[in-house]
């Protein structure tokens, strides 16, 4: 007896070094090998623990995060589905972990474009966090800053800032004005002024993120590239091409560097290169970077990703234009 339980344990253990390894796979840009891996850990949790296990539940949201990123939506509408009923009958309904597969979920709809959904997803989780965590917890700040999210990509501007504003005040609170996190929610508050053309308004608030990210991690590191891409979108929206080009190329250098050359992370960055040289005439610029863009995001995310069929329609409208 104590041989089978001392063989259980041993599974039990290697069920969460998987997991360990499926999460560096996943920061590598490696989805395949970090989802074998984490079918793998999900396998024996089922086969030791049961079908509905806390530790299931657990395995069944990281799988989804990883479909998700390869675009397989309806893979991960049924895992989280599944994670969020196990959350709930083991936990109960209104458990503040249950927010987290609630989010996720949300976060599908908006991506899937079911508004509505969504919007009833994010309220939910922002109600079980405030309900368990109080007004002022960080849990609290990241449903106030996803709900912003969907309002900010429906252009419903005006209910997005207060919450981004409120998110944004929360982690200072809480983390400090020194916190990575701070520097995340001051990019997205300036996406949003982006959005609406407020570009002073924008453009301090990505060069507080970048000093902040530099000031914390350094110089290479994917927080200071992602300010360097806001600010060359900034520019390039405002026609600035010549401030532009070396923020995108800045941020590319340092993504290369620090992920490799095939790591998701570089499809961006190639794509607004290629928008970058588009918008200024410069074709074959733009064709070498847009055809990067596709290969990758073919390779990585898949033909059928959105992210992928979004860059082919960018690239065949200039082909079209050319011809």
């Amino acid at each position: 007896m104590k041989k089978q339980i001392s063989e259980q344990n041993i599974k039990l253990i290697q069920a969460a070094q998987l997991t360990k390894q499926a999460s560096r796979s996943y920061q590598q840009g490696n989805y395949s090998k970090a989802i074998l891996q984490t079918k793998e850990a999900l396998e024996i949790r089922k086969n030791i623990l049961g079908n509905e296990h806390i530790d299931v539940a657990v395995s069944l949201n990281h799988l989804a995060t990883l479909y998700n990123a390869q675009g397989n939506y309806p893979e991960v509408e049924i895992l989280l589905k599944q994670a969020i009923e196990l959350y709930k009958k083991n936990l109960g309904e209104q458990h503040p972990y249950v927010a987290t597969p609630l989010n996720n979920l949300a976060l599908l709809y908006n991506a899937q474009g079911k508004y509505y959904q969504a919007e009833s997803g994010f309220k939910e989780a922002l109600a079980i966090s405030k309900k368990n965590r109080g007004e002022e917890h960080i849990d609290v700040a990241t449903a106030l800053n996803n709900l912003a999210l969907l309002y900010n990509g429906q252009k419903r501007y005006t209910q997005a800032e207060p919450l981004f504003k409120q998110s944004l005040e929360i982690r200072k609170k809480l983390q400090g004005e020194g916190d990575i996190e701070v520097a995340t929610a001051l990019n997205n508050l300036g996406l949003l002024y982006n959005y609406q053309r407020r570009y002073s308004e924008a453009e301090s608030l990505f060069k507080q993120a970048l000093e902040l990210s530099r000031k914390l991690l350094g110089e290479e590191n994917h927080y200071v590239a992602g300010s360097l891409n806001n600010l060359g979108t900034l520019y390039n929206e405002q026609r600035q091409f010549t401030e532009a080009e070396p923020f995108y190329q800045k941020a590319l250098v340092i993504y290369q560097k620090i992920l490799g050359e095939k790591h998701p992370y570089l499809i961006q960055t190639f794509s607004n290169l290629a928008t970058l040289y588009n918008n200024q005439d410069k074709y074959p610029e733009a064709e070498t970077f847009y055809q990067q863009a596709i290969e990758l995001s073919k390779e990585l995310l898949g033909e059928n990703h959105p992210n992928t069929k979004k860059i082919m329609q960018h690239y065949l409208s200039m082909k079209y234009r050319m011809s």
